[in-house]
């Protein structure tokens, strides 16, 4: 097995090379707007380091989000393409679970990523990392309402502290994180379309005829 995994919903590009056993390539990089530019060049590396070429891959993966529609276009197109043109098996996985699977607490917890508009992205998980509720989006006034008590994690999370009780690092998703959710089948697979919750920021205009 030769797993690359992937993740654009965040201004955050990560990328990993899992044999099945172990993360034998990783690369990222940062831009809000520069997922196109970022994600081909991120693959590569990670490529490299594993020494490996995409014609021995046997799997992709990539986090379908929530997150921005651009983001997410890139990634998910770019998934279905390669699973396409290589003939490999492909994995969709919810992008807060890929946060989730890198948190350790007793009890439940939620995580929240940044949704812009003064908004978070957020679901709430078990100890096990199993999901309960969501994905959703919400004001984090409201979030913290809903779930006074309850840590929260995540890069939405650190933007609000003190609003949401932020707990540990500021996480994005982590493509080695994806990869072993896939690897172990702990993944709860979506299908390979963006999760974006609500309509993009950008709409065409309609432009009305006269009569």
């Amino acid at each position: 097995m030769l797993l690359l995994a992937f993740d654009t919903a965040t201004p955050v590009i990560t990328v990993a090379v899992h044999d099945g056993t172990r993360v034998v390539g990783e690369a990222a990089g940062e831009g809000a707007m520069a997922h196109g530019e970022l994600l081909a060049p991120a693959i590569r590396d990670a490529l490299a380091q594993a020494g490996a070429s995409m014609s021995d891959l046997t799997d992709v993966a990539v986090g379908v989000g929530p997150g921005p529609f651009t983001g997410l276009r890139v990634g998910v197109v770019t998934a279905l393409t390669l699973g396409s043109t290589l003939g490999i098996t492909t994995h969709g996985v919810c992008s807060l679970d890929i946060v989730a699977a890198d948190v350790q607490v007793e009890g439940e917890f939620l995580v929240a990523t940044d949704a812009r508009r003064k908004e978070v992205y957020w679901a709430r998980y078990a100890a096990d990392h199993l999901r309960l509720d969501g994905p959703h989006v919400l004001k984090p006034a409201d979030l913290a309402i809903q779930h006074p008590d309850l840590p929260a994690y995540g890069a939405g999370a650190g933007l609000y502290d003190g609003v949401l009780r932020a707990a540990g690092e500021d996480g994005n998703p982590r493509a080695a994180a994806l990869a072993g959710l896939v690897v172990t089948g702990r993944a709860l697979e979506l299908p390979l379309e963006p999760l974006y919750l609500r309509r993009p920021d950008a709409v065409p205009q309609v432009v009305s005829k006269r009569a």
